[in-house]
């Protein structure tokens, strides 16, 4: 008995080195990919951001780092160029589809949640049906649709079509978080007497904070970086969108503004990753509540 205690002491240690020896190569190649993930990523992004500071007009240069670095290139962009009203054209566009997506989808979502009614179930299985397809399927159906309601070359035509398409996925995101709030809070709220608005409005609205936040970021970040349909909807020089008007500076051959172009894009760039790092909290909860819960 001691004998074969004594073998198996010994081979204690073996495995547990084996073990530990599997563990460190594990490691060793995630932190390798996530490292070469990181360098995939990050490297455009650092040559965009010097070629900025190129004062030439390529977004090549002899160095990583420009020899005669400059701001003249932000300074063009405010000076002698249409981006400030397209910066306001694109901030207009974003807000106003965010608010009006996140009412239309928050409310939507809670009358699927919370109460059951005829063709409930038609309604989820559409919503779930629309989803799947893709909005560039309709661009044909939506010219022809805005320009019978007179709203092309028009804002409000854009802001319709991102704010109708946001619909279907984010009222199913938002009613799978609803699911998982307690009906016991609204009947408590309901002997009190509080209606069903305000039930949304003092009770869900606060408690569904992340997911609501999520979805108005998502629908703020649409337009922000959409080029596809205002390309087809917008057609005068004042309402033209960042992307319509960046694109221009490159899209032809005898066009060279690719450092200006830099400059651009870096400013676009700028608010979206300020909304990403403040509001990263929310966004990750939103997005893992929503997609579990109900």
């Amino acid at each position: 008995m001691k004998a074969n205690t004594v073998i198996d002491n010994s081979l204690e240690p073996k495995v547990n080195k084996k073990f530990n020896f599997m563990g460190l190569i594990q490691k060793i190649v995630l932190y390798v990919l996530l490292i070469s993930i990181s360098i995939i990523i990050i490297t455009p992004v650092i040559w965009i951001i010097l070629s900025s500071f190129n004062s030439g007009t390529s977004l090549f240069s002899s160095t990583l780092i420009p020899k005669h670095p400059t701001l003249i290139h932000y300074k063009e962009l405010f000076t002698q160029t249409d981006f400030p009203i397209w910066y306001k054209n694109t901030l207009k566009i974003a807000t106003i589809n965010m608010i009006i997506s996140v009412i239309l989808t928050t409310l939507s979502a809670y009358a699927f949640s919370r109460f059951r009614f005829i063709g409930r179930k038609f309604g989820l299985m559409a919503l779930m049906i629309l989803q799947m397809f893709p909005g560039f399927l309709a661009m044909t159906a939506i010219y022809i649709l805005l320009m019978k309601m007179h709203l092309l070359n028009t804002h409000w035509g854009l802001i319709l079509v991102y704010a109708g398409g946001q619909i279907p996925y984010n009222t199913w995101l938002c009613k799978g978080y609803y699911d998982g709030i307690p009906r016991s809070l609204d009947e408590a709220a309901r002997i009190d007497g509080a209606s069903n608005l305000t039930i949304f409005a003092k009770i869900i609205f606060p408690l569904a904070k992340p997911i609501i936040t999520l979805v108005a970021l998502t629908n703020f970040m649409g337009p922000w970086f959409d080029f596809i349909f205002p390309q087809i909807i917008l057609r005068s020089a004042d309402k033209k969108t960042l992307a319509m008007g960046l694109f221009e500076w490159i899209q032809k051959q005898q066009n060279t503004e690719f450092t200006r172009f830099a400059a651009g894009a870096i400013l676009v760039a700028i608010p979206i990753t300020l909304l990403f790092v403040f509001l990263q909290k929310y966004i990750v909860e939103g997005l893992a509540a929503g997609a579990t819960k109900g």
